[in-house]
């Protein structure tokens, strides 16, 4: 499936410093031309402030390009934290002594939904341990059912375990869009050393997961690997050899990466990454997922501390979590953060918080769901992307989406801040009265 050989050689290949090999690479960036592998491990062997920087810069272009100035909000939305495996990193994990153990009714859920809309969302990331015997399809199932059905929520994607093909139809019919699944790391000695029990200890039928996915009819996928399991250039370069492969097989790269740092958890075996991945190192590599795989979302959590949020949505990240909650039934007060959660967070502000900082930067905070609502998904969308269909959507749509947003749901004093730095972007909107959201 992927060459594991081929990517372990790149990643140990000590790259000489070569100006004009940086620009040329960068120049077929600009272009949305497709970097090879031996040009993507070439950029992640770059130490260099100053041409790190330089890639930063390329990558925000490259974004604006393909999506313009919109960064996409969303919420997880974590329904069970009572898992079957054990990852030594993970406060899910079985035998976690310190881990209340919940997983949500359908109406809990719908609760933990409602409250999410009531906020302003209107898309969220169902997120459920690894545990048939809790989360099966039909529980995953009826969860989408009555969220959809009872709640102004418009579109539910899911983090769930790897399943066959015909489970994953079902979900696929049940109106889930993007199925995620991260690979942790695609170094599989490392992976087998950190996941000991449970289900997930089969590294190829969790590397093979999208093919099902994508053979049971989703259009889009997530994927993503765990900062600082591994060494960063190998398991970077494996993420996007499988963004590649997924193009070559099926049609359409991943539609998200996602880009977390292991995390301190509290009872986790593992506490301290095996393989720290500085500030630094974490800008660069959002900087070169954007430009590698320009047409995906670049996806940052609130494992991040604020600072380095902000920072990296200069990088070409296009969408974060905002106001999140990593244990069931923690926006209703069912089960703390603090005794049920996956892992700590760092940025910890609200969502209107979040909402102004985007504004601050001069880009458009968008709460827009209308590509699913509009069929553009999968190789669709990559293309309308690419040929800068998808920019123009997305800025009107973000624009609309907000201008709903400020006048529903943001609470004061926020609400006139926004107000404030939206009409400095564009002034020519005196007034938000009677504006209303026509999604394209």
């Amino acid at each position: 499936m992927l060459d594991f050989e081929k990517i372990s050689q790149i990643s140990k290949t000590s790259f000489k410093t070569d100006n004009k090999r940086f620009l040329e690479i960068l120049s077929k960036a600009k272009q949305l031309e497709e970097l090879s592998l031996d040009e993507v491990g070439f950029l992640l062997s770059i130490n260099d402030k100053q041409m790190v920087d330089t890639l930063c810069n390329v990558a925000l272009e490259v974004k604006k390009t393909v999506f313009g100035n919109r960064i996409v909000l969303f919420a997880p939305l974590y329904l069970s934290n009572e898992c079957a495996n054990k990852c030594l990193y993970c406060g899910f994990q079985q035998g976690n002594i310190y881990e209340k153990r919940k997983t949500l009714t359908v109406n809990e859920a719908v609760e933990e939904a409602k409250y999410l809309t009531k906020r302003g969302f209107r898309r969220t990331l169902l997120v459920t341990a690894e545990n048939r015997a809790k989360c099966g399809v039909d529980y995953i199932v009826e969860v989408v059912k009555n969220i959809y059905e009872k709640t102004d929520m418009d579109i539910l994607h899911l983090n769930a375990a790897p399943m066959d093909v015909e489970a994953l139809k079902i979900i696929r019919e049940s109106g889930v869009g993007v199925f995620q699944v991260f690979q942790e790391t695609y170094h599989e000695e490392t992976y087998k050393k950190y996941h000991v029990a449970g289900k997930k200890k089969d590294f190829q039928y969790r590397l093979t997961c999208m093919n099902r996915a994508l053979e049971a009819g989703f259009k889009d996928v997530g994927i993503g690997c765990l900062l600082g399991l591994y060494d960063y250039h190998f398991d970077v370069l494996a993420t996007i050899a499988h963004g590649k492969y997924l193009r070559d097989n099926y049609g359409t790269y991943p539609h998200t990466i996602s880009v977390p740092r292991l995390r301190y958890a509290k009872g986790a075996i593992v506490g301290e990454p095996p393989y720290p991945v500085d500030d630094f190192t974490f800008k660069k590599i959002v900087a070169i997922y954007r430009i590698a795989i320009p047409t995906a979302g670049i996806v940052i959590s609130t494992r991040e501390p604020a600072y380095l949020r902000d920072e990296v949505l200069m990088c070409g990240a296009s969408q974060i979590s905002a106001e999140s909650s990593t244990a069931p039934g923690g926006y209703t007060g069912k089960l703390s953060n603090e005794n049920g959660s996956q892992f700590s967070l760092s940025d910890k502000r609200s969502l209107e918080e979040v909402v102004i900082s985007i504004l601050e930067k001069g880009m458009i905070p968008s709460f827009c769901t209308a590509c699913y609502k509009k069929g553009r998904e999968g190789g669709i969308f990559h293309n309308l992307a690419k040929n800068g269909v998808i920019k123009n959507l997305c800025e009107e749509n973000a624009i609309n989406t907000l201008i709903n947003y400020m006048e529903k749901n943001a609470k004061e004093p926020y609400r006139q801040k926004m107000v404030e730095l939206f009409t400095k972007i564009y002034s020519q909107i005196i007034t938000l009265e009677g504006m209303r959201c026509v999604l394209k």
